[in-house]
């Protein structure tokens, strides 16, 4: 009936991925280039983005996965995201981590085999105030730029 409005579906390829990805990356740019990172890497488009699934749990999909990919912003595993990948560890998947930070040139994306031996695993309390923190940096880099909306067309 309302054909038009159904989303064109794009045929799936490559193995089955895992991504694991803090909640503050979900539907940004950052996101957009980790997936295209992700594609590239494994040549596949067969990931599961959690962001396409709110905020409802898919860490059951991690046994079916072939690859677990893990991202830590700024050197740390969100809770959500530590938990994801201790149940990869004791599931033997093979791990991959994308460390996401900032330099003066913009965003920079450190892809590492396995989870590299300095990246902090937040408990819930402190990916609490991570979060607050990173919104607070993010809410004060708009003032100082004048952007007040469209917070999906800055860099994160």
């Amino acid at each position: 009936m309302l054909g038009f409005l159904k989303r064109k579906k794009v045929e799936k390829y490559g193995p089955f991925i895992y991504l694991s990805e803090p909640t503050l990356l979900y539907h940004t740019k950052t996101e957009k280039a980790i997936l295209e990172v992700v594609e590239e890497k494994f040549n596949s488009n067969n990931i599961l983005v959690p962001s396409d699934y709110g905020l409802r749990d898919t860490s059951p999909k991690i046994k079916e996965a072939d690859y677990f990919v893990a991202v830590a912003l700024l050197g740390k595993f969100t809770s959500l995201v530590g938990r994801e990948v201790k149940m990869a560890q004791e599931l033997g998947k093979p791990i991959y981590t994308m460390l996401v930070a900032r330099d003066p040139e913009g965003i920079v994306y450190v892809w590492s085999e396995g989870v590299p031996e300095d990246v902090e695993w937040l408990s819930p309390e402190e990916t609490q105030e991570f979060s607050q923190k990173f919104a607070h940096d993010e809410y004060m880099a708009y003032i100082k730029t004048g952007l007040f909306v469209g917070s999906r067309k800055r860099e994160w």
